[in-house]
């Protein structure tokens, strides 16, 4: 490792702000837009389905770079790297904003998830690498910061945008933000000396296309199965036999070629595997709830988008408040399976609450204290989580340990959000069916509401007959709303109950030989 890397003062400081500014952008992009689906929808005449695809192409194109961004360091020079990456992804910011159909901004988001990826992970190295080793742990929980606020953000951030201006300025929102970054990190970011560079017949262009196939087509399958009827679709079952193929090609190519694209042999450290898999369960949890509690204020209790996402605010500052204190908890060697299992215990009580008070008009308050326990159970989690994987790593593993986190908790937020959307959906369709079956039209009850219902409405003016219809309509509605609101439910109980099998896992987890404390510094090189 360079001393030369290690940065004082002002200098320093730049370099901090700009690693964070890089990693919010690209973290506040990934949930900014959900609060703005419902007007792209509208306004590039969308179905719900070809909207879903906004969010899933910049996914895609996370997922796909961030293994390969300690190599594509080594090959270009991080600071032209990292330049390049802020490059393409405000170019294509402002393409998505120009975007005049939804295929067209589907694929703009693609470009855009490119560039983003590679700002997440390599912005950690550079601010791990800029500190002396004594400040490590304050360094990732500088980062920490960012990337758990970040998720947070992102909702009232659009939420206002999409309010006073109109969509597109999400996007236009980037293009300052990374003129400034691209201009900073040419100035001061360093790169470090690395060993020669590969020349094109050594670069292991096969790997990069097995995992793009895989990766491309599991995502597919998870985003699009539940409205395709799974296997009934030709289009999963193939893309089904092409992640699994492509996997298995994948590995046997990683494990067998001199110079791999992404280095599994890492993985044969068990603290490292157990972190990998805790990553991808912290980014189910971290996206999944992002994600479900604005929709459910949205869709079922019908809040602006601004107030969803201002709701969000409260917890986020919890994290950002707990943060340096678990900094200083690890850096006295409080163990981080203790940390991970007391996170994983509080987001099941997050979860538990949730399904308490979930109902078609949940107050506002309600959800206060919920949010603000997700937001101390998110703090325990990932610092613990990303040192704990990284703890009994050395040298190079220890890039490489980070991009397969970074991207096991990617993928989990993929995931989560896929299975959430499959599961409300089915759960959905049958709680409506189960009512449906109840409503005896002879029962008097029955008979009393649609009675009321009509007058109702025929005191607004409305004749008999359309009247009656109009009850009927209210009633299918009430019906489905009530639907809806019990799968909600549903996730909140199976997600806390996720949380909860895990807890005997982690404190399964061996300590490092010697009794060493973690330093969380390395943690992130």
């Amino acid at each position: 490792m360079e001393d030369s890397l290690v940065e004082y003062g002002f200098r320093r400081g730049i370099i901090t702000i700009t690693a964070i500014l890089c990693a919010l952008l690209e973290i506040v992009d990934s949930t900014i837009v959900n609060v703005a689906l419902n007007d792209m929808k509208g306004n590039l005449g969308a179905t719900l389905s070809e909207v879903g695809w906004v969010i899933t192409a910049y996914a895609i194109g996370n997922v796909i770079i961030v293994p390969m961004t300690s190599w594509l360091s080594a090959q270009f020079g991080r600071r032209n790297y990292f330049a390049a990456s802020i490059i393409i992804f405000t170019v294509f910011s402002f393409l998505c904003g120009n975007a005049s159909n939804i295929w067209e901004l589907v694929f703009f988001r693609l470009c855009q998830g490119i560039g983003g990826g590679a700002l997440l992970v390599t912005s950690q190295t550079i601010i791990t690498e800029s500190y002396p080793l004594e400040k490590r742990s304050m360094a990732q929980a500088i980062y920490g910061l960012g990337v758990i606020i970040g998720p947070t953000l992102g909702p009232p951030l659009g939420g206002y945008i999409v309010d006073n201006y109109s969509w597109p300025y999400i996007f236009y929102i980037n293009i300052p933000i990374g003129i400034a970054a691209t201009l900073m990190t040419l100035q001061f970011v360093k790169s470090p000396k690395y060993a020669e560079k590969r020349s094109a017949s050594q670069v292991d262009w096969l790997g990069i296309v097995l995992l793009a196939i895989t990766v491309g087509s599991l995502q597919y399958i998870l985003e699009k199965g539940h409205e395709d009827d799974w296997f009934e679709s030709q289009t999963i079952v193939i893309l089904t036999i092409s992640a699994v193929v492509g996997f298995v090609l994948f590995l046997w190519r990683e494990l067998t070629f001199k110079f791999p694209i992404v280095e599994l042999r890492v993985l044969k450290n068990g603290n490292l595997r157990i972190g990998t898999l805790m990553s991808f369960i912290l980014g189910f949890g971290l996206y999944g709830s992002t994600f479900i509690v604005p929709l459910y204020t949205q869709s079922i209790l019908g809040w602006t988008a601004l107030q969803a996402g201002a709701l969000m605010i409260p917890a986020a500052l919890t994290t950002a408040f707990m943060m340096p204190i678990i900094g200083r908890l690890l850096t006295k060697g409080v163990k981080q399976q203790v940390l991970v299992a007391l996170g994983l215990l509080i987001f099941f009580t997050y979860s538990f609450w949730g399904y308490k008070i979930l109902t078609p008009d949940t107050g506002k308050d309600a959800f206060f204290w919920m949010l603000i326990v997700r937001g101390m159970g998110l703090g325990l989690l990932f610092i613990p989580i990303t040192s704990l994987s990284l703890s009994t790593l050395k040298g190079q593993e220890i890039g490489q340990g980070a991009a397969f986190t970074g991207m096991m908790r990617q993928l989990g937020g993929s995931f989560g959000i896929a299975a959430i959307t499959t599961f409300i959906a089915n759960r959905t369709m049958l709680f409506r069916n189960d009512l449906v079956g109840k409503l005896d039209v002879n029962s008097l009850d029955v008979q009393q509401r649609v009675a009321a219902l009509k007058a109702g409405f025929m005191a607004k003016g409305m004749t008999p007959d359309v009247a009656l219809q109009s009850a009927y309509k209210s009633l299918d509605y009430a019906v489905t709303k009530q639907a809806t609101v019990l799968s909600y439910m549903d996730v909140f109980l199976y997600l806390g109950l996720v949380f909860l099998v895990c807890i005997p896992f982690v404190l399964l987890v061996r300590e490092k030989k010697g009794g060493a404390k973690v330093d969380l510094s390395e943690a992130m090189h």
